[in-house]
């Protein structure tokens, strides 16, 4: 296990490596100039010795591989600059943002997990039948509704017609179920359906039916027995659809108002303030390995068949 966990920490920097060198590029790519945006917040004339004066104290005036060298120095030290619009730490600023991202995160995720569950279960304990048909339905409904289009749906039966929940901010907890079921909506209806799979491959297999010659009540097999086994498919795509968590709270945070960092994000990119950008492209990649990472190492536990032996699970 440890060396599983040294293989991937290894893997983890020659991502973060790799991601820091596209993020840097493409932000140079990107159309618009930061030192104009910001000369022109204050609605000031513009002059050619001002922008060069700027240019020089940001040193955007240096060539590009002496910025990036300049700027991964940095960021090994977790220093990821100053933001442009807003003169404050880009460090801080995520780390003020972060909680209310990982707020929203954990709720789509416990949505997920509420929905996907029980009816992932029921489609296999009743296949063709009612509960069956009914996960089918919302599969092809999480499949198609797009994000933003349910968060409006939500908003206008739940805050304006019913008015029993707020429609944007962070507050108390009431604020958090619509951007959350808008948020986990869609990811339930994959995972119930993988969850209802991998439930009816683990019934035919022979440990099942052993279980059940035993005597083991219906209830231990499935919990024991056939769920455990069948939750492995399921966290192989959970760590491939958090990052999916992370982009869709990029659509529900500036929906619902939320001050997380998907809506920095996007109030970055309008500014053209390209450190903040960067810093937030940097987090949402260290968050992604580490919940890879996290799905590696609970493997062994939910499935005891798993072993690792030479860096492979076997």
């Amino acid at each position: 296990m440890l060396q599983r966990i040294r293989s991937r920490l290894l893997q983890l920097f020659t991502v973060l490596f790799a991601l820091s060198l596209l993020t840097f590029t493409l932000m140079k790519l990107a159309p618009g100039d930061p030192v104009l945006s910001l000369l022109r917040v204050d609605e000031m004339q513009v002059t050619l010795a001002d922008e060069a004066k700027l240019r020089e104290e940001l040193g955007l005036n240096r060539p590009i591989h002496q910025q990036y060298l300049a700027w991964l120095g940095n960021v090994l030290r977790l220093d990821f600059g100053t933001s442009i619009m807003k003169g404050k730490p880009v460090l801080q600023e995520l780390m003020d943002r972060l909680p209310a991202t990982l707020e929203l995160t954990l709720g789509g995720l416990a949505f997920m997990a509420l929905v996907a569950v029980p009816l992932g279960m029921l489609a296999a304990r009743y296949p063709g039948r009612l509960p069956d048909h009914l996960g089918r339905l919302f599969a092809l409904l999480g499949a198609s509704v797009p994000l933003f289009w349910l968060g409006l749906i939500l908003i206008f039966i739940f805050s304006l017609k019913l008015q029993w929940l707020p429609m944007t901010g962070r507050g108390e907890w009431k604020g958090l179920i619509l951007p959350s079921v808008t948020l986990g909506f869609g990811l339930a209806a994959v995972h119930a359906r993988l969850l209802r799979s991998g439930m009816l491959e683990s019934l035919s297999q022979e440990y099942v039916r052993s279980a059940r010659a035993r005597g083991l009540s219906e209830r231990r097999v499935y919990f024991k027995h056939v769920l455990r086994a069948a939750l492995i498919p399921v966290l192989t795509v959970f760590g491939m659809t958090f990052g999916s968590l992370l982009g869709g709270s990029v659509v529900v945070e500036t929906l619902f108002a939320w001050p997380g960092l998907g809506s920095m994000a996007v109030e970055a990119v309008f500014q053209r303030d390209y450190p903040l950008v960067q810093g937030y492209l940097m987090m949402t990649g260290l968050l992604i390995i580490a919940a890879n990472l996290a799905v590696d190492l609970l493997y062994g536990w939910v499935d005891p068949r798993i072993r690792v032996k030479g860096g492979r699970v076997q």
